[in-house]
């Protein structure tokens, strides 16, 4: 089958940006008197916006997070979006490849600012141009699929003709709500969150970028 409009999820999805979150996450827990977490085990905790991630951090390390945890977060993270993330490899030849068939869109819960920064810093911006929603805009975040449906909506594209790529079960609750396809990628480090149980027969999944042009 081939779809419309194709929209991506980003962090292990498009980018692999654990080390980034990981090390920004264990620097907060330091500076608070906590051992750091396991980069993988961290990695796992990603998907649900900033706020929950540090929160599953201090509850992980065993101690209180100060009321200023999650303004912390943001700072120490804002200084490492780029220090070792980078798009998996041959993420920028498949969407330029993709590009040429269907309309492509951002859907991620991370907040606009470091999402446009990245974007920006590897230069993937030139594939979505403004049809990006973010995780501190107008729509609730992922799961809720309002921001899914509005991208289908702006390229003026049907859900059925849609199709989410991302990694963890956010991103499959996300589509699932929408009624949209879903594919999902097993090289993203939020893979390890999916049930198999969950999975129907139609949803695609992938082991590589490349595979990604077959949708």
């Amino acid at each position: 089958m081939s779809f419309s409009l194709i929209v991506f999820d980003l962090d292990g999805t498009l980018i692999d940006s654990r080390r980034d979150i990981a090390e920004s996450a264990n620097a907060l827990l330091e500076s608070c008197g906590a051992a750091p977490l396991p980069e993988e085990r961290v990695g796992r905790m990603v998907g649900d916006g900033a706020a929950v991630l540090v929160a599953r951090a201090f509850n992980a390390a065993g101690i209180e997070a100060p009321p200023d945890a999650l303004e912390r977060f943001v700072v120490i993270y804002r200084e490492r979006l780029l220090r070792h993330t980078r798009p998996y490899p041959g993420i920028p030849e498949v969407l330029a490849r993709l590009a040429q068939r269907a309309e492509l869109a951002l859907l991620t819960n991370k907040p606009l600012a470091a999402t446009k920064e990245i974007l920006d810093g590897l230069d993937l911006a030139r594939f979505f141009g403004p049809a990006v929603v973010a995780g501190d805009g107008t729509f609730p975040r992922k799961p809720d699929p309002s921001g899914l449906l509005h991208l289908s909506r702006a390229a003026g594209v049907l859900a059925s003709a849609t199709v989410l790529v991302g990694d963890s079960t956010i991103d499959w609750r996300t589509a699932r709500a929408a009624s949209t396809a879903i594919c999902l990628a097993r090289y993203g480090f939020g893979f390890e969150s999916v049930s198999a149980a969950d999975l129907g027969p139609a949803d695609w999944l992938v082991d590589a970028p490349a595979e990604l042009l077959s949708l």
